[in-house]
Formats: C-alpha cells, sequence, structure tokens
C-alpha cells in the first residue's frame, strides 16, 4: 500500500539514530523521573516500569524539537501510579514533549504542574498529554489536578480526571494559547471541570463528558491577577474558547462566562444542572479590562428542571446584550407549561418545552425528536460527541440523530496520521486503510476554514501559508490536529 509504504520511509529517515529508550523503575538505572529526563535528549523515550512513584520531581527545560520529540511513557501493559506528594511532578519550559499512560492521585499541592517557568514570553509549547488518569486529590483548597500556565500549542485528549479538590479545578489554565482538549472524562469536579483564564485564548474543548463537574464544569475565564497575564496587558480573562459536542451532567452550571469575549458553545447536550444552565459574569473589573460579551450560545439542548434559580445568571458589569443565542432547545420535565429560560436576548430559532427524545442514555436522539435538523447551519463542530458526522441539516444537542429507523449505521472509521507534525511547509496524510479520493479541510482553532483541497491520489498538502498555531485537519469525515511551526 502505497501510504503505508511512505510513511515507514519517513519514519526512518526522520528518527536521529541516536535516539535511545531510558528505562526508570525498581531495578532500573534510574530511579525517578526527574534523573531520567536530566539525561534526556530530543527523539528519546523515558520508559516507566510499573511502581508507585512518590518523588515530586522537577523537570526544567526537558526540549525534543519539531523533528524528534521526547516521549514519557508508561511501559506496555505496566501500572505506572504517580501518588501522593505535594504534586507528581513540576515541569518548566518544556518543548516537544508526549506523556502518555500514566496515573495520578493524592497530591496536596497540584497533581501535574507545567509552566513557562515564568518567562512570559517563552512558553511552555508543543505538549502531548494523552491516556492518562488523575484519580483524586488530596487537597481541599484551590489545588488543581492538571495545573497549566503559559502553556501554547497542547493537546490533551483520551485522558480521565476525577474527585478534584472542592476548591480547585481538574484542569486550571493561566494565560494558555492553541490548545485542544478531546475525548477527556470530568467526572466530581471541584469547582471547575476546565478553566481558562489569565488570557488564554484559542482553545477548543471538544468532545468531552462532563459528570458532576462542581460549581462550573467549564469556567470560560475567571479572576486573575494582572501581574499573572499571559501576554501581560491582554484585556480580557479568556478569549475564542470553543465548547463542541460536549455532554454534561449535573454540576452547579455547565458553563460560565466570566470576562471571557469571543467564546462560543455550540452542539452541547446539557442534562440537569444543579442551578443555572449558562452564567454571564465579570469577576475581574480592573481598569482596561473588556466586560463579558459577544459571546454565542447556539444548537445546545438544555433539560433544565426546578432547580429554583432563574436559567441564565447574569451578573453586573456584563454586556448580555451582545450574546447571541440562538436554536436551542429548552425542556423542562418538572414543569410541562414552563414559559422559558430568561434568555438576554431574542433566539431566534428556539424550541421550547418538548421533550428531546433521547432513545438511549447516551443521550443518542430519536429521527422524531424536536431537535432532529433543527439546528442552524454553523461551520463546526463537524463531528458530535460520539465521532460522527453532523448532517448537512444538523441536529441540536451534541449527539446526531439515529442513521437509520431501525438502528444506528456506523460510519467507516479510519485512523488519520499527519506527519510531520509540527508542520513547516508541507504535511502528509496517511490513512491506515487507502483512500484515494478525499475533500481535505483546514479550520483554525477559532473554526474558520483557512483550506479547502478537493483531490485525488494526493498526501501531501501546502500548509506554508498559514500563521504559527494549532489546526484542526478533517478528511472525509475524520479529523485530527496538527501545530504550524
Amino acid at each position: 500500500m502505497r501510504y503505508i509504504a511512505l510513511s515507514l520511509f519517513i519514519f526512518v529517515i526522520t528518527v536521529p539514530a541516536f535516539s535511545k529508550t531510558i528505562e526508570v523503575g525498581a531495578g532500573k538505572l534510574y530511579l525517578t523521573l526527574q534523573s531520567a529526563c536530566i539525561q534526556a535528549l530530543p527523539g528519546d523515550t523515558i520508559l516507566i516500569y510499573a511502581g508507585t512513584y512518590n518523588n515530586g520531581d522537577f523537570i526544567a527545560n526537558l526540549k525534543g524539537n519539531a523533528n524528534a520529540w521526547i516521549t514519557i511513557k508508561a511501559a506496555p501493559a505496566e501500572l505506572v501510579v504517580f501518588k501522593g506528594g505535594s504534586q507528581a511532578f513540576q515541569m518548566s519550559d518544556p518543548e516537544y514533549v508526549h506523556i502518555k499512560d500514566l496515573v495520578f492521585e493524592m497530591q496536596t499541592a497540584n497533581g501535574v504542574n507545567i509552566d513557562d517557568a515564568g518567562s512570559f514570553d517563552t512558553p511552555a509549547k508543543y505538549l502531548i498529554i494523552e491516556n492518562c488518569h488523575w484519580k483524586s486529590m488530596s487537597a481541599t483548597g484551590n489545588n488543581d489536578e492538571l495545573k497549566l500556565s503559559g502553556v501554547d500549542n497542547f493537546i490533551v485528549r483520551n485522558c480521565t480526571f476525577s474527585n478534584g479538590s472542592p476548591g480547585g479545578s481538574l484542569i486550571d489554565m493561566v494565560g494558555c494559547h492553541q490548545g485542544l482538549f478531546e475525548n477527556n472524562v470530568f467526572t466530581n469536579g471541584g469547582s471547575n471541570c476546565i478553566q481558562a483564564k489569565g488570557g488564554s485564548k484559542d482553545i477548543t474543548i471538544f468532545r468531552n463528558k462532563f459528570v458532576n463537574g462542581g460549581q462550573r464544569a467549564i469556567n470560560v475565564g475567571g479572576s486573575t491577577g494582572l501581574q499573572f497575564f499571559r501576554p501581560p496587558g491582554a484585556n480580557t480573562e479568556a478569549s475564542s474558547i470553543f465548547v463542541h459536542s460536549n455532554i454534561f451532567i449535573g454540576s452547579f452550571a455547565p458553563f460560565a462566562f466570566v470576562g471571557a469575549v469571543n467564546c462560543e458553545a455550540i452542539n452541547n447536550t446539557i442534562i440537569e444542572p444543579d442551578s443555572w444552565a449558562v452564567r454571564i459574569l465579570q469577576e475581574n473589573t480592573e481598569p482596561g479590562m473588556l466586560p463579558c460579551g459577544n459571546n454565542t450560545i447556539k444548537n445546545n439542548i438544555f433539560v433544565f428542571g426546578n432547580t429554583g434559580k432563574p436559567a441564565f445568571n447574569i451578573g453586573g458589569n456584563t454586556s448580555p446584550q451582545s450574546f447571541i443565542c440562538s436554536n436551542n432547545l429548552w425542556f423542562n420535565p418538572d414543569n410541562t407549561s414552563w414559559s422559558g429560560p430568561n434568555t438576554p436576548v431574542s433566539e431566534p430559532g428556539i424550541i421550547l418545552n418538548q421533550d428531546p427524545l433521547f432513545i438511549d442514555t447516551s443521550f443518542h436522539i430519536s429521527k422524531d425528536s424536536p431537535a432532529a435538523s433543527k439546528g442552524e447551519n454553523v461551520i463546526l463542530p463537524v463531528l458530535d460527541f460520539f465521532g460522527f458526522d453532523f448532517k448537512e441539516s444538523r441536529s441540536i444537542g451534541a449527539v446526531e440523530t439515529e442513521k437509520s429507523t431501525s438502528a444506528f449505521t456506523p460510519v467507516i472509521k479510519r485512523d488519520l496520521i499527519i506527519y510531520p507534525n509540527p508542520a513547516s511547509d508541507f504535511i502528509n496524510i496517511l490513512f491506515l486503510n487507502e483512500i484515494n479520493q478525499f475533500t481535505a479541510i483546514i479550520t483554525d482553532v477559532q473554526g474558520k476554514i483557512v483550506s479547502k483541497i478537493d483531490s485525488k491520489n494526493v498526501d501531501k498538502i501546502y500548509v506554508g501559508n498559514l500563521s504559527t498555531g494549532l489546526y484542526s485537519l478533517s478528511v472525509n469525515g475524520v479529523s485530527s490536529s496538527f501545530f504550524k511551526k
């Protein structure tokens, strides 16, 4: 197969000849992750063997490069647990690092802390965290399972986060940019599951599940001291944060816009929050800060019962009249004569107090659902919660309708590999199942289409005209992400 052969050839010529595997564990040369990282060079793999680690490692300046990432991972089929201590590890100023298959629990400060070492002009960058599991915190204050400060161009995917500190976040970002959270599960958050503040921008939160997410399952914004903003002088806590195709069950509020501008929540499913459905707040009132406004809430299903609270909680110093709300379905199972939410603006396309007709506990909707094919046509998200295409006449909510009258007809899913990643001038695309004709769409983190290619027998795409940042490539309905350097 032409694509696979090409992939193997590229692999051979791009992996440095000096790459090595550094083993960590009982009976190995290195007993701690910190000691192994001191020896690591671009292209190396740090392989951690089964055991419980509680060293609280500090890792500084761990740097791979665009052609040779450094990988930190558990040995195959072995359980590696970082347990207890103030933190599992702190990683300062890393670049091109891939972390996978690790477990964290019972830390007293932050579970994992990744930062820019306080050098705001040189962020930590190009990080991938996947298949990792945060099980619990042993703290009650403002302590986070994953703390990211000054991190740019990163992906967190296929991870689980649970049982957070009551006063903290499962993931807390301060001044982070160009990031993607995809296909993660969050359970029993503290104050928040995901918080993006301190000038955070261009973050996509896509196809995640939030169960009992705490006070605000997603806090789009927050309250940050001006000295911690990245970049300095940013005038919003958060901007261009995209909440797409997620499922929320419980929490006091599924999402709050707090000093946030130009953010959006599109095609989500929200099931019975404890208090409010949406919060619009302004906690940072320092001079020059823009009021919370110009945000979009569209194509969402809200199952919102009698909580004793209004659907929208609107605070002072905000600009609720600048919000865009449309094509949301609002259903109150406790009151079939409910008059509807206190939406701060007119809402075209609203569907009021009609049962969305879920057909299972995964929140698939019936083809007869009032939400079926009633969503506003938008560019993103392309995929629903389960990774299937939204139809051309998309439905409201995180999950598209059944594919036929009797059963779902699965889409043929193919693994899509993009290399090199990060890319300079060209990206190569590889399907593990050969495909000869495709439509490729490249979008930036704001959802704007920057390139569209209809091609036959092409496996290379020019990206040299794109700005530095994180992009999504969708080919025949299958998506993956890449960095442009």
